[in-house]
């Protein structure tokens, strides 16, 4: 039986020389990948009472939305700035290098809702940090954090420390 790294291709020196770049899109592009790390995230999510699920764009819509469809949950969107037509609430994050800015609709989280973030990769956290920083400036409660990926060398887990995340895979390097 496969488990969900046979899946995943490992592409070493890019996007520069030393980096081996964990690219998922040999996941979704097999039936069975795709089904298998769906299942994955879902299991990390048995016994976690919660209201929403939340995905950061992109690759967190990916996986977020089944989720949410599988468990009966409503799906909310973490966009770039600029991307949402409604009144929205936004953070700040630092990047490699530079900065960039996340939003969501400012009624997209209900005060007391508890809240499940998901995204494809947690490397340094700084994304999904702004993405909880934003859960809470609405009023709801993070729970749980799942990702598909974990490059432990980043130590982004560090970054959110006082939130229960897991990973379906953890990679040791960066």
């Amino acid at each position: 039986m496969k488990k969900v790294e046979d899946y995943i291709r490992s592409i070493p020196d890019f996007p520069e020389k030393g980096i081996i770049f964990r690219d998922i899109t040999s996941v979704l592009q097999d039936a069975d990948g795709l089904r298998l790390a769906i299942d994955s995230m879902q299991k990390l999510l048995e016994g976690v009472d919660f209201d929403v699920v939340v995905g950061a764009e992109s690759r967190g819509f990916v996986f977020g939305t089944p989720l949410a469809y599988n468990l009966h949950k409503p799906f909310v969107l973490v966009r770039k700035k600029g991307k949402l037509p409604c009144e929205t609430v936004s953070e700040e994050y630092d990047l490699e290098y530079g900065s960039a800015v996340i939003e969501m609709h400012k009624d997209s989280i209900k005060p007391g809702q508890k809240v499940v973030l998901v995204d494809d990769l947690i490397a340094t956290g700084g994304t999904i940090q702004a993405a909880a920083k934003l859960v809470e400036e609405l009023g709801g409660e993070v729970v749980k954090i799942i990702f598909l990926m974990e490059l432990k060398g980043l130590k982004g887990r560090e970054r959110l420390a006082g939130y229960s995340v897991e990973s379906v895979i953890c990679y040791e390097g960066n």
